[in-house]
């Protein structure tokens, strides 16, 4: 009779057989300057109006990564920690913000060799394309925003097997030198993650950004205006919250991104109304503020009346 060879166990993770020699007390606060993460976080907080949870998320995943880097240079054993991400919500709520933001942090915490961010789509994504992609962003980020596109639902297949194997094995053979976040839909990239359990596992950390609420998006609105020398005049700013108390409701509204485009078409309607007008002088007043007829000609307020229930009044030469 064969005698099988027995292999005896060995834990995974063996207890370090030495600790640490007891060294001085850790100032967590001048590592937390000396990072210059801090300036990485107020910016965040300045360019995004709300967005509490995420921001919260943000700072969590920024302390975790302070004090293991802390823990690193002190000798102290630990895994490495996951940094893929998922990012979900509709368009317009900051995730490629963020994700810019969070490859800076990243970088000035020493976990990628640089603080570049590469964007991608599922057009991008195809085999050949993806080590292209892959290779550019080495030491930064690859951030793929509505991911999903990659399964087809329909055939429960990915399109293009290759492209799933080549990003789940960058994500493993260059975790220490490559950070990939994937961004869409929330219900989709649910969808997309249990379709494929290998790429769900690779990614550790999940942040959900909630659509902004009309006093966001009106705060999001007037530093659109102001940073570009424009104002509201008290019926425009009547007209435009009221369009947007009625479009968020819509499909097709994507929140910041939805309040630019129609910010720009309001300074196009002023523009054209004011040169209508130049048989007289025009006063410096009137190059700085929208009107509300600048405002009811938006399309997305536009598109607004003609699929609510109630019109959205306006003046009768509008």
């Amino acid at each position: 009779m064969l005698t099988p060879n027995v292999i005896p166990f060995a834990p995974m993770h063996p207890e370090p057989s030495e600790e640490p020699a007891a060294g001085p007390p850790v100032d967590l606060a001048a590592e937390y300057e000396t990072s210059n993460v801090r300036e990485v976080i107020a910016q965040i907080e300045r360019d995004l109006v709300g967005m509490a949870p995420v921001k919260a998320a943000i700072q969590d995943i920024a302390a975790f990564l302070l004090v293991d880097r802390v823990r690193s240079r002190l000798g102290f054993a630990a895994d490495p920690p996951g940094l893929h991400m998922s990012f979900t919500g509709r368009p317009g709520t900051g995730k490629t913000t963020v994700a810019v933001q969070m490859a800076s942090i990243l970088h000035r915490l020493g976990y990628v060799r640089s603080g570049q961010m590469v964007t991608a789509n599922s057009d991008d994504m195809n085999g050949p394309r993806v080590k292209e992609l892959v290779g550019q962003a080495l030491g930064g980020v690859l951030f793929i925003d509505e991911a999903y596109y990659l399964y087809k639902a329909e055939t429960d297949r990915f399109s293009g097997s290759s492209t799933i194997e080549i990003l789940l094995q960058a994500m493993e053979n260059h975790r220490h030198d490559l950070v990939v976040i994937v961004a869409g839909y929330k219900d989709r990239m649910n969808r997309f993650f249990e379709a494929n359990p290998g790429l769900a596992s690779r990614v550790s950390h999940h942040i959900a950004f909630p659509d902004y609420t009309v006093p966001e998006l009106m705060g999001i609105a007037h530093r659109m205006l102001s940073r570009q020398h424009y104002r509201f005049s008290a019926e425009a700013e009547v007209a435009f919250e009221a369009g947007l108390e009625r479009a968020i409701r819509l499909p097709y509204f994507a929140n910041a991104r939805s309040v630019r485009n129609a910010i720009d078409e309001a300074r196009m309607h002023q523009a054209n109304r004011l040169f209508r007008r130049r048989a007289r002088a025009i006063c410096q007043q009137e190059l700085l503020t929208i009107e509300a007829d600048d405002v009811y000609g938006c399309a997305v307020f536009k598109r607004d009346r003609q699929i609510a229930s109630y019109p959205l009044t306006t003046p009768a030469n509008s």
